[in-house]
């Protein structure tokens, strides 16, 4: 027999209207987990108050998942990484301490920069990766971009005559991921457009990078000394530096695996 439920309303009456209701309310969480909590709370003999709050809650806790991954999904990037991923034991130079620090995000709430440096197959990618997807699970807007797609949309923008809002849109973001930069010459043109880039953000919102080769290795990509000076400058004032090493896991993986073939 079905329960009388609140104001003479039958509980099959009284669940359509808690459905309509959050229909017009945009509950969605609420809407399809009402029944389900509803019954826990009754079995548990939860206080009217103790109801509501699991009620509430569930919306809450879902309303912040759906952000982090529209945040995720707006950063762009290629493929998902995560830090509970990452193999420290194939890349001993790697200090797990150090990367649980930058996990806390503190670095882009400062606004400084990241640098990871390393051989090829030494983890650089993953960890930018990673790291910018903690900083969009935390709340911040995250954008990830190759260098070289980089200076190629502005070179682009600059010839519609768009630079400005192309620059102010980087600028908005609160961490910029910025990979592969050192794999290829830019022109003169091209750095000093990546530079601007640079300067927007500076002391105001995060930039991280990755790159294969050292600082010193630099020139070869700007080959301006005074625009290699400001950017290696811009990048590394009040920043992080993390070297990766020269031992490619990916590699050893790979060796590992045939021998086990």
């Amino acid at each position: 027999m079905t329960r009388p439920a609140h104001r003479g309303m039958t509980e099959q009456a009284a669940d359509a209207a808690v459905d309509q209701a959050c229909r017009a309310l945009r509950l969605p969480t609420m809407r399809s987990r009402f029944v389900e909590i509803a019954d826990a709370a009754e079995r548990q003999q939860l206080t009217y108050r103790g109801f509501l709050a699991e009620l509430l809650m569930a919306e809450c806790d879902d309303r912040d998942r759906r952000r982090s991954e529209r945040r995720i999904r707006a950063a762009g990037f290629p493929r998902e990484k995560w830090l509970t991923d990452f193999d420290y034991d194939a890349n001993p130079a790697i200090n797990p301490a150090t990367i649980n620090t930058l996990a806390t995000c503190a670095w882009v709430r400062a606004g400084q920069p990241l640098c990871l440096i390393g051989d090829s197959g030494t983890g650089k990618s993953h960890l930018l990766i990673a790291l910018g997807a903690a900083a969009a699970m935390a709340g911040h807007r995250v954008r990830y971009t190759l260098a070289a797609k980089l200076v190629n949309e502005l070179v682009e923008a600059a010839d519609e005559k768009i630079l400005t809002k192309t620059i102010a849109r980087y600028g908005r973001v609160d961490l910029l991921c910025i990979d592969e930069l050192g794999y290829m010459e830019l022109d003169r043109r091209g750095a000093e457009l990546l530079f601007q880039v640079l300067t927007e953000r500076e002391e105001t919102n995060s930039v991280a990078i990755a790159s294969n080769d050292s600082f010193s290795g630099w020139t070869k990509t700007f080959t301006d000394p005074r625009l290699y000076a400001a950017i290696v400058d811009r990048l590394t004032f009040s920043g992080n530096i993390i070297e990766t090493g020269s031992d490619s896991y990916r590699l050893a993986h790979t060796r590992a695996a045939r021998a086990t073939a």
